[in-house]
């Protein structure tokens, strides 16, 4: 009996415009090419369409690669050609995800692995970058992933340290008025890292690092002055995050050590007026050596069903 992956389809892929179809192909069909030659497909451009020739699975990781692009294109207004080789290095690894795509062992023996092509590239830039900016709605997994990333390199002895912070927008970073010490003052705030933590170590564990100063929480604000070197230092709910705090905390870096700002632009809550420090280093920081940023849309979100769902109908 054939196989039936082995046995030949053809599918069309239709691009908004031809002015999509002209920066996604690149200069002289380059992008095309390249796929053409990774996936081992018959690619056929018609104005706005692409027709897919070859196997089930070639043709199917030829779709996702066209997806992924399509959206690096919407989100960087241009496409190139290492973004057209990591789509599809990623891509090619496609639902094995597993080996060197394992992040980090979790509670009861599972392992973290991306379980989108989106993801994969998330976890590719953190591996490869010092610096690594993720955007993307709710439940796409960009705090899960980097608290994975950082507690990975913790336990390989990579790191000494791993620093988790978090804008209090809400108490305008005055947090006096909140009972206890700084930890009981911000831990509210820092509630989902908690959580991704735990998933991973056990909580004795976690409260004996935090202890023991190797896990630390911090306030945005409490950040200026310091220095990190041998950290993983992780920036989360970013979007609340003012221009000066954003400059401030990229620039805490020392010596091996990694950052990771993760954010979703939609849900700012920043007064009125004041832009958001992490809007303005999408823009502002997208050319710059090892550091890469990531953009993760509504395909990567890996909770509830319902979820993704939800995210099309606020965008719409």
């Amino acid at each position: 009996m054939d196989d039936v992956n082995a046995m030949p389809v053809s599918r069309n892929v239709t691009l908004d415009s031809r002015d999509e179809a002209i920066l996604l192909f690149g200069m002289r069909d380059q992008n095309l090419r390249l796929i053409r030659d990774v996936l081992g497909v018959r690619l056929v451009a018609r104005g706005d369409t692409v027709q897919i020739d070859g196997t089930e699975e070639t043709v199917s990781q030829a779709e996702r690669s066209f997806q992924q692009l399509r959206s690096t294109l919407r989100n960087k207004g241009k496409v190139t050609a290492e973004d057209v080789r990591t789509i599809l290095e990623v891509v090619r690894a496609g639902s094995q995800m597993t080996g060197s795509t394992n992040l980090t062992m979790l509670d009861g023996g599972k392992y973290l692995r991306p379980r989108t092509d989106g993801q994969g590239r998330y976890v590719q830039a953190l591996r490869e970058n010092d610096v690594t900016i993720c955007e993307g709605p709710a439940g796409t997994g960009k705090t899960f992933m980097a608290v994975g990333m950082a507690v990975t390199l913790l336990r390989t002895g990579q790191v000494k340290k791993i620093v988790l912070v978090r804008p209090a927008v809400e108490a305008g970073e005055r947090l006096g008025f909140l009972p206890g010490d700084i930890v009981a003052k911000i831990n509210p705030y820092l509630r989902p890292l908690f959580d991704a933590l735990n998933d991973m170590m056990e909580p004795e564990q976690v409260k004996k690092y935090m202890e023991n100063d190797i896990i630390e929480i911090v306030p945005l604000a409490y950040m200026r002055g310091r220095t990190l070197n041998n950290a993983v230092i992780i920036l989360d709910e970013a979007q609340n995050a003012t221009v000066s705090q954003m400059k401030m905390f990229l620039t805490r870096m020392g010596h091996n050590s990694k950052i990771i700002v993760t954010g979703d632009s939609t849900q700012v809550d920043l007064p009125k007026g004041i832009q958001s420090g992490m809007s303005d280093a999408l823009k502002r920081l997208r050319n710059i050596n090892r550091l890469a940023i990531v953009y993760l849309d509504k395909n990567d979100i890996v909770r509830h069903a319902l979820v993704q769902q939800i995210v099309k109908a606020y965008e719409d």
